[in-house]
């Protein structure tokens, strides 16, 4: 079992590339933003799981995933051949409509 890393080199190897994700999705959300497609459903998600990464609680990464995955636990008797989007949209919900 390899020893653990020291918290410091934790933050040495890390922090430049998650820095950059952050810039990315700063970016993203200004461009939406500015384009006036910012209540599209996925955008939503996204804002939303944004705030899980400053709540202070454990487990982000799984709390977003579950998130932004579809809920339900009942399998659809067709599958309806669309690609996946990223983010789950509720059913009856048009796509690009965050409401």
């Amino acid at each position: 079992m390899p020893a653990s890393p020291q918290p410091k080199a934790i933050v040495d190897h890390g922090f430049v590339p998650v820095r950059a994700k952050l810039i990315e999705v700063a970016a993203f959300l200004d461009r939406v933003e500015r384009y006036a497609i910012a209540d599209d459903f996925r955008c939503t998600a996204l804002r939303s799981a944004a705030a899980v990464l400053i709540d202070g609680r454990p487990e982000r990464a799984r709390r977003i995933l579950e998130a932004l995955s579809d809920p339900t636990t009942k399998p659809e008797a067709k599958s309806s051949g669309k690609a996946a989007l990223g983010a789950w949209q509720r059913p009856g919900r048009k796509k690009g409509s965050g409401r």
